[in-house]
């Protein structure tokens, strides 16, 4: 352990910019508790390239980024390229997975189910579409389609929400255009769990099923980042099967997206 150098990559230049810096406080507390020797590197997308050759590829780039140019395959092709090992997915499996359209479409010839869903251009979004979405779907969710999982999220029930919602689609139309495309996606009614999946001698194994039970109406922005505002139960109360199941599909998405050396 005394050997390892770590770079830890912070804030970059996206809505959650000021969540990275937070956590990657708490990745550099665990390190100085581990005595592991690391140096940080506040991340800018237009300099990375060469601000990372100040730094020694025997470093391990541990990845506290989130949102674009963090979760979403760019900066590990820049790692890649600079022969710097790091932690997190690849590229490959991150620029999928950031985009929540093509990681359904990944996995829609797999027994794992996912909600119907459709995409927009957020200049699209009008009065006449949302009604005919709602039409077609019943209650329904609208998010950017590559963004955090609960940036920017709304979640529209019925016809007064939609009302309302078009009413101050300015405010949201500020967030959207930053990201053009919306995923609309059916509202499915149920419980927040959540399964990380690790990799040993190229082997993946799902780690516990955790439930996340959250002070608002659903696991939003707010309950995410902010202190007390929801609650994480491991390992989740669930049935025996449905438990193993989660593990299960937690894996197999894992084992299609990470393909090796790619």
């Amino acid at each position: 352990m005394k050997n390892i150098k770590v770079l830890v990559l912070e804030g970059g230049n996206n809505e959650e910019h000021e969540v990275s810096l937070i956590t990657a406080k708490q990745v550099k507390n665990s390190l100085s508790n581990l005595n592991i020797y690391y140096d940080a590197i506040k991340v800018s997308p237009d300099t990375f390239e060469k601000d990372i050759t100040k730094f020694s590829s025997d470093h391990i780039c541990f990845n506290a980024l989130h949102g674009t140019f963090g979760e979403d395959g760019k900066i590990q092709k820049i790692l890649k390229k600079k022969n710097f090992k790091h932690t997190h997915s690849n590229i490959k499996a991150s620029s999928i997975s950031f985009n929540k359209a093509l990681t359904k479409k990944e996995i829609q010839d797999t027994s794992i189910l996912t909600p119907e869903f459709l995409t927009l251009n957020y200049q699209e979004i009008n009065n006449k579409i949302l009604f005919d979405i709602f039409l077609k779907f019943g209650s329904f969710v609208i998010k950017p389609i590559s963004s955090g999982s609960s940036y920017g999220v709304k979640i529209l029930k019925d016809e007064k929400s939609i009302v309302s919602f078009l009413k101050n689609y300015d405010a949201f139309s500020k967030i959207y255009y930053k990201h053009q495309i919306l995923l609309i996606e059916k509202f499915i009614e149920g419980r927040e769990l959540s399964v990380s999946v690790t990799e040993r001698d190229r082997k993946s194994c799902p780690v516990e099923v955790t439930e996340i039970i959250p002070n608002n109406s659903f696991f939003d922005y707010e309950s995410k980042y902010t202190l007390g505002f929801s609650k994480h139960i491991l390992p989740a109360q669930l049935p025996k099967h449905i438990y193993e199941k989660c593990k299960l599909d937690a894996k197999l998405v894992h084992d299609i997206k990470m393909p090796r050396n790619k």
